[in-house]
């Protein structure tokens, strides 16, 4: 019998266990007693979910390791975070690993699908090897399947999602079983067993998405400074059958500020020095200073008191969700709350000190800054431009 344990119940591991119960006997795991809680009175503090999603006979929800033990595929989904010099943090990986490896049996599955740099997936399958005395590809099987979530996006769901699975193997009963499980949770499950190529596909996915947000931003920069239209340039430039198009805006979360530099301590340990990978991420890094700079700009040009109460928008890393986590325009409210005391934020997938909630006070305000295009905020655009609200747009999301 397959029974399936999902260790990390954030935005990858919740969905990947909702998905995969629906057939197979799944325990979701995570180390966190409050998470589990939650979850187990069907309440996703994440707000992707409502309690009519975890009607799922086949799951259940545990903090306790020795539930575990009955478990023949592991699926790892937890964070990949940086340290403070940047540099990779697989502490969570590594827990998860050690957990495993007092339950693994002959024939279990490992699959990571954390974010993570070309190799840790091998290295992680030669540590169980000396905990267990286990060979990998022979008595376990250490795969890789890269998480593709879209936070927030209620379109891209995760099984219209095509999903790569990486693993090194002929063993057409381990082929078979794996996609019967992933085939719950992929619009197509794209095999290969290049584990290393699998790892630095996903690595490059957001990397990308870096870099070209950079551009954007450094393009609005300059077409600012030049006094030029922004939005008609790049509506002039799309015109091309090869332009990509995309929005200048700030840059957060757990994947975009992260995974360049999980690339790039890789290739210095390869004596590789990379001039491209992480050049996105000082010019994104630095919007935060640039919209501080743009506030206080445009404060001091209207001669505004400092007692001036002021409405931010969008304080999450990205529009749609709750999460926090390198969130640049949380940063942004926090320090021009310090300066202003009336500074209050407006975001409806967020739930913190300071926010503000009733729209119909909005003529209060004497300041509104969109730090976000979010369709919910477009209704206050137009109500403060009919209230004669000062407005600042620095990405031109509604200018």
């Amino acid at each position: 019998m397959v029974k399936i344990c999902v260790l990390g119940l954030g935005y990858v591991g919740l969905p990947v266990a909702l998905g995969i119960s629906s057939k197979f006997e799944t325990l979701g795991f995570d180390i966190s007693k409050k998470r589990i809680k939650e979850l187990s009175s069907k309440f996703d503090s994440n707000r992707e979910y409502s309690s009519n999603d975890f009607n799922r006979k086949k799951l259940t929800f545990s903090n306790k390791t020795k539930d575990l033990r009955d478990s023949n595929i592991y699926i790892i989904c937890v964070p990949t975070p940086i340290k403070k010099n940047n540099l990779p943090d697989l502490s969570y990986i590594k827990e998860s690993i050690s957990i495993i490896s007092a339950y693994i049996k002959s024939n279990d599955i490992i699959i990571l699908e954390s974010t993570v740099y070309p190799g840790v997936t091998e290295h992680f399958a030669k540590f169980l090897e000396l905990k267990t005395g286990l060979k990998n590809n022979k008595d376990f099987y250490m795969c890789y399947s890269p998480e593709r979530i879209n936070p927030g996006d209620k379109t891209k769901k995760i099984k219209n999602i095509n999903k790569i699975f990486a693993v090194n193997t002929n063993d057409k009963k381990i082929l078979s079983k794996v996609k019967k499980v992933y085939k719950l949770i992929s619009k197509e499950i794209v095999f290969s067993k290049k584990i290393k190529e699998a790892e630095t596909a996903k690595a490059i996915e957001n990397t990308q998405r870096d870099l070209n947000i950079a551009l954007f931003n450094e393009i609005l920069i300059l077409s600012q400074k030049m006094n030029l239209n922004f939005n008609e340039i790049i509506k002039l430039a799309a015109t091309k059958w090869n332009f990509i198009k995309f929005q200048p805006g700030l840059v957060g979360g757990h994947c975009l500020p992260v995974d360049p530099y999980y690339l790039s301590f890789i290739a210095r340990k390869n004596k590789f020095r990379t001039n491209t990978l992480l050049s996105g991420r000082s010019t994104n890094n630095n919007m935060k200073n640039y919209v501080v700079n743009e506030i206080s700009k445009c404060i001091k040009k209207n001669k505004l008191s400092n007692k001036i109460k002021i409405l931010i928008l969008g304080i999450s890393y990205k529009y749609g969700v709750s999460d926090l986590r390198n969130s640049l325009g949380l940063k942004i409210f926090n320090k021009i709350k310090k300066k202003y005391k009336n500074t209050f934020f407006y975001d409806p997938f967020v739930n913190i000190k300071d926010k503000f909630t009733n729209i119909k006070k909005l003529k209060n305000f004497k300041l509104i800054i969109f730090l976000s295009s979010g369709k919910k905020y477009k209704p206050i655009f137009k109500k403060g431009i009919e209230n004669n609200i000062l407005i600042l747009d620095p990405f031109n999301y509604f200018s």
